[in-house]
Formats: structure tokens, sequence, C-alpha cells
């Protein structure tokens, strides 16, 4: 019995990954490292130590977290540094990494012992959404192969390059041909490259005997060169849900709308991004069509405790009639989910505990009215 919301870790999900990880780094010869974009519940890092020794962040506040909280410096990059916070971001990293030639010019003789990297962009992805592509036309995310200088720099030590999302072993064998092609003529003037996030490796398909072979053999070609991995969904994926109830259930022209004491807009928000339908326990997603009003019993639309008119997904059929008070568990709730929360219409934020792998329930954090107010303190 827990009071909900709640989002809950479970330690030995979490555990299997990064020995998962851990194995893929030892076989490939490569780092891999937690990108706090995607998680952040830094009460876990004693955990992550075991398996892993960096992270990476994306502003001065997980740059921070990284070095205060995890123990170690961060490989940072960001779209743009401000010059009030560059100094901080520097004490806070051992990897920079920068967007354009422009930022590197403005700040590169500022950045003390950092190994620095310039972010590039082979202008391939297959990812589909273009929320989500950071290669598509006219994106503000690298710097294109026909706008590096024949000799790079000579402070330069890298390339970063983030072209997935979720992907497959066989998108990055696709993907790295266009990086090979693109800037090998660089490659020889560097020591390391990051082939970012989205390498969903603990993914029960992922292929993880086709992508030891495709490092592999880019070692054989570059042997001089670091491989380094940064994903964020791959750590935490599949490692817990999110947990709510049934305060309401009304009605309106035969759709059933089952009210959470959850939000899509606050707590999922990736579901209406993305967009996707998340798995529910003891639920199966029926595809919505358009004029499609469901009458096999027991089928819900799934609506947010907000004002706002869309927070709602559906549609669900459950294996029982709900009840007020009943539970409605949304799986895999914890990448990227977690760190994108807000608290808008002042909705109970979720508390985060975790299942310990001795049975234990341990609540990790729970937020009260302070936590709301203070925000627009």
């Amino acid at each position: 019995m827990i009071q909900t919301p709640v989002y809950i870790i479970e330690e030995e999900r979490l555990r299997h990954n990064l020995a998962l990880i851990r194995e893929v780094a030892c076989r490939t010869d490569s780092e891999w490292i937690l990108a706090f974009k995607a998680f952040a519940l830094w009460k876990t890092f004693p955990i992550f130590r075991e398996y892993i020794h960096s992270t990476t962040a994306s502003s001065l506040s997980e740059a921070r977290l990284a070095l205060e909280l995890f123990g170690s410096k961060a490989h940072t990059y960001s779209p743009a540094y401000k010059d009030t916070e560059f100094q901080d971001i520097v004490r806070c990293s051992s990897h920079l990494t920068f967007n354009s030639l422009s930022q590197y010019e403005r700040f590169h003789d500022r950045a003390g012992e950092c190994s620095l990297g310039l972010r590039v962009n082979p202008e391939y992805s297959e990812v589909g959404t273009m929320l989500y592509n950071p290669c598509a036309p006219g994106t503000r995310f690298g710097v294109t192969a026909d706008k590096l200088p024949g000799r790079l720099p000579g402070d330069i030590r890298g390339f970063h390059c983030h072209c997935h999302c979720e992907s497959g072993a066989d998108v990055f064998q696709r993907t790295l041909q266009h990086i090979e092609q693109k800037f090998s003529p660089w490659l020889p003037q560097i020591e390391w490259i990051n082939f970012g996030g989205g390498h969903l490796v603990t993914r029960r398909d992922y292929d993880i005997e086709l992508l030891v072979s495709i490092v592999q053999g880019f070692h054989r070609r570059w042997p001089h060169l670091k491989v380094i991995f940064e994903p964020g969904s791959a750590f935490a994926w599949q490692t817990g849900p999110l947990v709510s109830s049934v305060v309401d259930v009304v009605e309106d022209r035969g759709i059933r709308t089952a009210i959470l004491d959850v939000s899509f807009t606050c707590h999922m928000p990736d579901c209406l991004e993305m967009p996707y339908y998340p798995e529910v326990r003891s639920a199966r997603h029926i595809e919505p069509r358009e004029g499609f009003v469901p009458d096999a019993p027991h089928v819900y639309r799934l609506g947010g405790n907000s004002c706002l008119s869309g927070d709602y997904m559906g549609y669900w059929q459950f294996d029982h009639e709900l009840q007020v008070g009943q539970q409605v568990v949304f799986e895999d709730m914890i990448h990227y989910t977690t760190v994108k929360t807000t608290t808008f219409n002042g909705i109970q934020h979720p508390s985060i505990a975790m299942l310990r792998a001795d049975g234990t329930m341990q609540l990790l954090r729970q937020f009260t009215y302070e936590d709301y107010r203070d925000r627009m303190d």
C-alpha cells in the first residue's frame, strides 16, 4: 500500500541495466557515461558509481550535480555557453564541447584544463519525430563538414556527434557510415569521439553483438581514438512505473474518462511530445480513429487532473471496472519523465521512491506545497 502519485524506481532493474552497460563498455573498449538530461535522481548515484565513472551535463546546474553529487567532473556540452556561467562550468567539467566555431572562438582560451571538443553534424539522422531530430534541416546543433577548416585548432581534442533517439545498432551502423564519410579528414587530428545518446542497448531486442562488431571495426580503422557513448534512456529503461489513482470517472457522448491524480502534461510530458501511448498495467491500448467511440466493456480514456483540456490520452481496455481509489500503473516512467515534470496547476507532484532489492520500499523524496510555492518566490 503506497500513497499516490509516486514514481518507483526498482533497484534490481536498475542494476541489471548498469551491469549490461558495463559489459558492453568492456567489450567495445569504450566509455559509457550517464546523461543527466534523461536521468538525474542523485540519491541513486552511489549505485551508479559501482558501474560507471562519468556523466554528461548540458548546463551549469547539471555540471554542478556531476561534481558535487556524482563525485567526478562532467563531460559538458551546451548549445550556447553564457559568459556569466562559463568559469563555473569549466570548474565542474573534464571535457567541454562547443556547439559552434563562434562559441569556440569566444571561450576556448578560458577553458583551463578541459579537453575541448566540437559538436559536428553529419546531416544524417533516422529519428522520425522532428521534435527529437538533431540533424533536421535548419538545426541549431553542430558544425557541418563544409564549415570546418582543413586543419583544426590545436586545442580541439575531440568530436561530439549526436544523431539518435532510442535507436538500434543497425541505425548506428548506417549513421556511422555518414559520420566517417563526412569527417574522416579530421579524425586523425583528434583524440576522442563522442557518439552521443539514443543508443538503447538495454532494450530487449537491441542487437548488442552488432554494436560490438561496429565499434571493434571502428577501433581497427581509427585505433588512436577513444570512443564515448552518453545514453540517457538506456540506463533507466524499464526501471520503474508511475503509480496513480482514480479520482473520478466521467462520461460524455459515450466516452468514459477516468480522471487520475496525475497529469500527462505535468508528469508524463513525453507522451504528448513524442507522442506515444504508454503501457498501462492490466490494460491494453486501443488504437483511436476519428469518430471512434468504443463500446467494449471496461474501456476508458485516461485523463489528468489539470485544467488543460487536452490533458488526456486514450483508449485503454482494462480487465476490470475502474473504481474511485483504484490504482492505475504507467510502466517505464523513470527516464526523461522524472526530469521533465512541472508543477503546472499546483497538482500534487509525484513522490519518488525506490523499491530495494530486498523488497523494501524507500521514500526518496516527497513534495510539498512549499516546493510549489518557492518556485515562484
